[in-house]
């Protein structure tokens, strides 16, 4: 079987462990890119998908920048996962789990469907069961064997969330709570993406939260807040969080409810005057 590469300044910001290509570059050739204790040095060479990379003096608190995101959510949404079993669905580096971990959680099932993309300090956490290889849209409450979940967070790519949250609802203990980034790229029409996958129009924007939001109440989670990530995607583009929550049941009328504070075209203008989009 033939292995994928792929640049490794590519590599350096789908795995968020940079923001950009330009400083994945100047990252590289100032020495300070690692697989386990090889320098690697430049920046065009094709390397396996798969492969362990660290960046040496990264002041980042956590494995990855995907760890900002949910510090973000845990505190504007004033969230805890300390004590809590949690499930982490597209883990890749783990910035996700290593966040979870630092704020006292009990468990984390670090899922993805890539390979040895995991942080070797989480592969070796004993509160990690890492889950490689792994579609999540084929797991079941079994393949769970530590516990069914209270807090689930999603940042996946190249799939919808609406693909995610249907088989989610059946793996989480009632009352959970859920993190989910919306990223327009993955939710929006192939014509509303522009060049390099990047979407800039704000009634795009506002139309792709407003479709993953009907859809979750519509899959009987509650809507509790929304907000946006506090950094761009590897190509700049401006992702959205959203907390949603899990009773455990569905009402009569089959639907979930609406309770965040602030709409959809308020997040979406705060993103953008953030940004300066």
């Amino acid at each position: 079987m033939k292995i994928k590469k792929q640049r490794l300044d590519v590599l350096l910001v789908e795995r968020g462990l940079v923001e950009t290509r330009e400083k994945a570059k100047r990252t590289i050739m100032a020495g300070l890119v690692f697989s386990n204790e090889t320098r690697l040095d430049k920046p065009g060479e094709k390397i396996a998908i798969d492969l362990p990379l660290q960046v040496k003096g990264n002041p980042l608190p956590y494995v990855s920048r995907g760890g900002l995101k949910l510090e973000k959510a845990l505190a504007e949404f004033r969230l805890t996962v300390k004590d809590k079993v949690m499930l982490d669905i597209g883990a890749s580096t783990g910035g996700f789990t290593d966040c979870a971990l630092q704020n006292g959680a009990k468990m984390v099932y670090a899922l993805d469907v890539g390979y040895n993309q995991l942080a070797w300090k989480l592969r070796n956490d004993p509160r990690v069961v890492v889950m490689e290889r792994t579609n999540f849209r084929y797991v079941k409450p079994e393949n769970l064997d530590g516990g069914m979940p209270s807090f689930a967070t999603i940042d996946v790519s190249f799939i919808s969330l609406t693909l995610i949250l249907p088989v989610l609802k059946g793996l989480l203990t009632p009352e959970s709570d859920v993190i989910a980034l919306i990223k327009p790229q993955f939710e929006a029409g192939r014509e509303e993406v522009g060049k390099k996958g990047i979407v800039r129009e704000k009634t795009i924007h506002v139309k792709v939260v407003d479709k993953i939001k009907q859809f979750s109440l519509q899959q009987g989670y509650d809507i509790q807040n929304v907000s946006f990530s506090p950094i761009t995607g590897g190509e700049g583009n401006i992702e959205f969080l959203i907390h949603l929550s899990w009773s455990g049941f569905v009402n009569q009328n089959g639907s979930g409810s609406d309770f965040s504070a602030i709409s959809t075209i308020e997040v979406v203008e705060q993103a953008h005057n953030q940004f300066g989009k």
